[in-house]
């Protein structure tokens, strides 16, 4: 009994020594789960992963999803302007051409009833100091008067009617150079016995004045101005124009009116004329011909500021700025803007950065770039580092000293001015955002590989001397199966501590490049350019959570990385903390 029991106790093996014997890969992994440091570091790397990739997918926003908000704001509303210049109206269906303006012109500055351009004659009909007509003149009769008695010779196509003369002859004995009869008007043009009385087309009016319709869709046409015009130099207080009536309230010390179009027994306020024009800022906005009057007399009366009651009985405060000649009408308004540097909210968890992007969603994203390229990064580096050191290991002489020197190249060379130089040759050469990540990759990674060329290189020349590589070359066994085969996987432990310890470093110097402008592109997000709002003192004083969570994940993901290394170095050598 007691032999059995014996037996029984020999070939039960404790956890320790069944892995050990069992598997190695066990007692790694149980000398690395007794690290403190180690685990904490696996949870936080863990965390940071599922952070950036799984929270990514199922956040709500998008990385350059922008939000915004309203604000009321103090912006220009309308612009003023007392006009001094003659203004052209071309009559229907008419052009002036360019030329023929600019000569009327100086016709009129020269006091001259008609000019000509272009081998065409233009008659010029002054009906005030401020108004004039060009017209084309249509004769219809040649006039000749001796006495009290006028001789009519028509032209040709045309007919005088008696009325015609009858009118004719008392506009004369007036002195008046025209008269209307049945709704057209006739112009006598000449002087002493023979005139020429004539009709006219109308091809543009030049004025002053400054029209402004009361409703958005009234059209002031071209008669209503010229009808218009010439009831505020007459001073009549009603006129009729194309059948319909309108009276007129004139103010000869602004030289301004108001026009009321009278329907039946009814009025309803149409238009105004004034000297001051007063335009909208914004294409959608239409000016009240009220506010309009409220405006001129608030620059008559050089008032800094007034309140306008509009229609619908919302009252606002206006503020007046003269600039020269001109005014600028601002107010309060309701705008919509970036909704910057929020504060935290439920909406927004962390807030929102300088570009109204949601932090928290920009940093699950820059945590995939920045994760990404660290880890690529190890990859290729590691690949390039163990295929030459492995290479230079193993066949030695020439070839070895060729690869080393080929590193000790590498190792001189200046890396933060070669980002610098790179980074601005890709702003120059505008490479877009996603190409620049995968270019930034290849640059880390060929200026990161001579480290793990040597690592693997010194633990090369330490085993291929060794008995079992002596045994795999009497087998026969091909070079490249004993490199890649036998001497690599016996170098990989090392390789991993490396590696891991390495890829914080990674991370540090691409949140550096991206600081510093020259990695990660907006609108594009990693944990280094999130930082550059640091960059401005008021930011860094002020709004603490645009720039204090980035780098609470790079320290955290940088940390956690190192405390594997360790643990992963411990582990391989548990010697090494003796």
């Amino acid at each position: 009994m007691a032999n059995n029991e014996n037996t029984k106790e020999t070939g039960r093996l404790d956890d320790e020594r069944r892995v050990r014997v069992l598997s190695p890969g066990m007692l790694v992994f149980k000398r690395f789960s007794r690290n403190r440091l180690a685990v904490v570091g696996t949870i936080i790397i863990v965390i940071m992963f599922l952070f950036a990739f799984i929270g990514g997918a199922v956040s709500p926003y998008k990385e350059d999803q922008v939000f915004r908000t309203t604000t009321m704001e103090s912006k220009a509303y309308a612009g003023v302007r007392e006009n001094a210049d003659f203004l052209y109206t071309d009559a229907p269906d008419q052009e002036l051409p360019a030329m023929a303006k600019t000569q009327a012109i100086l016709a009129i500055n020269n006091g001259e009833e008609s000019f000509e351009t272009q081998g065409v004659t233009y008659s010029l009909i002054k009906e005030s100091d401020e108004f004039y007509r060009v017209v084309e003149m249509n004769p219809v009769a040649n006039v000749t008067t001796l006495g009290t008695v006028s001789s009519f010779k028509p032209a040709e196509g045309a007919t005088v009617t008696p009325e015609l003369e009858a009118a004719f002859t008392e506009a004369n004995s007036k002195g008046e150079t025209s008269f209307e009869l049945d709704g057209t008007q006739y112009y006598i043009s000449g002087s002493g016995r023979m005139v020429t009385l004539s009709t006219t087309k109308d091809l543009c009016m030049i004025n002053k004045l400054i029209f402004s319709a009361y409703s958005s869709d009234t059209v002031l046409d071209y008669n209503f101005q010229v009808a218009a015009e010439r009831a505020m130099i007459h001073e009549d207080s009603e006129f009729t124009v194309d059948g319909v009536d309108y009276r007129a309230e004139i103010d000869k010390e602004t030289d301004s009116a108001i026009f009321y179009r009278v329907d039946g027994g009814s009025e309803s306020e149409y238009a105004m004329a004034s000297h001051f024009t007063v335009n909208p800022v914004g294409s959608s906005t239409f000016l009240s011909i009220d506010f309009k009057n409220r405006v001129q007399e608030a620059v008559n009366n050089e008032e800094s500021s007034f309140e306008f009651t509009d229609a619908d009985g919302n009252t606002a405060e206006y503020t007046i700025a003269r600039n020269n000649a001109e005014y600028t009408v601002s107010t309060m308004q309701e705008i919509q803007v970036n909704d910057t540097y929020a504060s935290p909210s439920a909406a927004h968890w962390l807030g929102t950065d300088g570009n109204g992007m949601d932090i928290l969603t920009r940093l699950m994203y820059g945590g995939r770039i920045s994760l990404t390229i660290g880890f690529l990064v190890v990859i290729l580096s590691a690949l390039i580092g163990v295929i030459l050191g492995g290479l230079a290991g193993y066949f030695g002489k020439w070839v070895d000293n060729l690869i080393m020197r080929l590193v000790d190249i590498f190792n001189c060379i200046p890396a933060m001015p070669v980002y610098l130089i790179l980074g601005s040759i890709m702003d120059f050469a505008k490479i877009d955002p996603s190409l620049r990540i995968w270019l930034l990759m290849v640059i880390l990674s060929v200026l990161s590989w001579p480290g793990i060329a040597r690592l693997t290189r010194g633990q090369i020349l330490s085993l291929r001397e060794q008995e079992f590589m002596i045994a795999t070359e009497a087998t026969g066994i091909r070079v490249s199966k004993r490199i890649f085969k036998h001497l690599i996987p016996n170098v990989m432990p090392q390789l991993i501590v490396s590696c891991t310890m390495s890829l914080g470093s990674v991370i540090l110097m691409e949140a550096t490049l991206s600081f510093l402008g020259l990695g990660v592109k907006f609108p594009l997000a990693s944990w280094g350019n999130m930082i550059t709002a640091v960059n401005d003192l008021y930011v860094l004083r002020t709004y603490w959570f645009v720039w204090i969570p980035a780098g609470i994940c790079i320290v955290l993901t940088v940390l956690g990385f190192n405390f594997i290394g360790d643990g992963l170095r411990d582990a391989y050598d548990p010697k090494m903390k003796r």
